[in-house]
């Protein structure tokens, strides 16, 4: 047999080209015992259906969305809270019928996904503002989210109250009697002098400025100068090496803010490694409640972000505006900002320092 197409099962089944097509593209618009026929004549003949690729080409459309994330794709996959606003997104986007398909900023080989990629929209997630990759979104005319960016006109954003959060934090560590506290931030420019523990990024990220700027207005106020250390990723291992550098700056700092967890779990391994007792000898507060926050020991003191809530709404937001660009509608009203609030939530690694 030569080659089976879409002709030779409608010959099989006796039916037209188009109705072996809705059998595979819009199942709705046939009866339940002939689409099962005609998807049994497909098996028996070995036809798996129309090719996705000319499928997407003659409606215009490729049912996919991308999320733009600010380096390498697997880097996302070693956090437990960006894993969770994946997981929502894709849980949001399934009822859709929008995939997702994560883009890294990165060019490889001459490739560039934000360019390259077909997509019908996409979600920027923490991503370097002065990346290309967002100018070629906007170019290509695409419909866009913002999550942890900076708000931009006409673009919908979801963001969470990083410094209002940043602030609870602060005070909880003064309100203990804190007032030698040292800082643990990531990817950007701080407004304080940095003591350097692998040099200050070249990239500015807005979540953490919001929060640095959080931690100064409350710090500020109380006349605390803080001690500040800035890595570039917010990884354990940062964590550890931020706190070795913050010590040999003042050993007697006595309490920590993190710009995430999992720096704040950093911290810990190696403030236990030179033998302080937490957190008698130093209070750790971090960011995000990470599930990991309440599997360390002691449960880490930090200030919950709801990310499913962001990852839900982020979504919905895209598949307002792709269908509205799909059908050449304006969208429903789909909010241009959406700020989420934030809690702390007081654990073990916080308390009173050492009189």
């Amino acid at each position: 047999m030569g080659r089976v197409t879409l002709q030779t099962v409608a010959d099989k089944v006796g039916v037209s080209r188009m109705t072996v097509s809705n059998a595979f593209s819009r199942p709705d618009q046939l009866s339940a015992p002939l689409r099962d026929r005609i998807l049994a004549a497909a098996a028996d003949l070995g036809y798996i259906g129309p090719d996705p690729a000319a499928r997407a080409l003659a409606r215009g459309t490729t049912s996919t969305v991308g999320i733009v994330l600010t380096s390498l794709v697997q880097s996302a996959f070693a956090d437990e809270v960006a894993t969770a606003f994946l997981g929502a997104i894709a849980s949001e986007l399934a009822p859709s019928g929008l995939s997702l398909t994560l883009l890294s900023t990165v060019e490889t080989a001459g490739r560039v996904p934000a360019r390259d990629v077909p997509m019908d929209g996409a979600v920027v997630f923490h991503c370097d503002p002065r990346s290309p990759a967002l100018d070629w979104l906007q170019r290509r005319r695409l419909p866009m989210v913002y999550v942890d960016q900076i708000p931009a006109p006409d673009i919908p954003s979801v963001n969470v109250d990083d410094r209002g959060g940043a602030r609870a934090g602060a005070e909880h560590l003064l309100g203990l009697g804190h007032r030698r506290i040292g800082i643990v931030s990531a990817d950007i420019v701080p407004p304080y002098g940095v003591v350097s523990g692998g040099g200050a990024p070249d990239r500015q990220s807005y979540v953490a400025y919001e929060r640095i700027a959080g931690w100064r207005e409350v710090l500020t106020a109380a006349g605390v100068e803080p001690v500040v250390v800035n890595r570039p990723h917010p990884t354990e291992g940062d964590g550890y090496e931020a706190l070795e550098a913050l010590l040999d700056a003042d050993p007697s700092v006595t309490g920590v803010l993190c710009f995430a967890d999992t720096l704040a779990h950093g911290v810990m391994l190696a403030a236990q490694n030179r033998g302080l007792v937490l957190p008698q000898d130093l209070s750790v507060v971090g960011f995000d409640d990470n599930p990991l926050a309440s599997r360390l020991r002691p449960a880490l003191t930090t200030v919950r972000q709801d990310v499913h809530a962001k990852g839900r709404l982020a979504a919905s937001a895209l598949v307002e505006l792709v269908e509205a660009a799909r059908s050449d509608e304006p969208p429903a009203a789909v909010a241009a900002q959406i700020v989420l609030p934030t809690e702390l939530v007081v654990r073990e690694s916080t308390a009173a320092p050492r009189s």
